[in-house]
């Protein structure tokens, strides 16, 4: 297994990782700023206003994108897997 397998190997589980975690992060973030905005121009500062609508868009979130989600970590997974024969022979 040369240096240039394992960073190959470690920058897709990095990329998999980005394509997974962006459907909850971008909810959060989205939700996050609708909320600062509402609370900003209401001047209610009230912590669960900010916190239950993101745990809310982000269970939608998963919901939703839950099967993409899970398909791209299988596909890696399965292609990481097919793999093992050609990184132990080093071929």
């Amino acid at each position: 297994m040369t240096p240039e397998t394992i960073t190959t190997l470690g920058q897709q589980a990095l990329w998999v990782t980005f394509l997974v975690a962006l459907p909850l992060l971008g909810a959060a973030l989205v939700v996050g700023l609708v909320v600062s905005l509402f609370q900003a121009a209401t001047q209610l500062n009230e912590m669960t206003l900010s916190f239950v609508p993101k745990v809310i868009a982000m269970g939608l979130a998963a919901v939703f994108a839950g099967p993409w989600m899970l398909r791209v970590m299988m596909d890696f997974t399965i292609r990481l897997y097919q793999s093992i024969p050609h990184l132990i022979n080093g071929g």
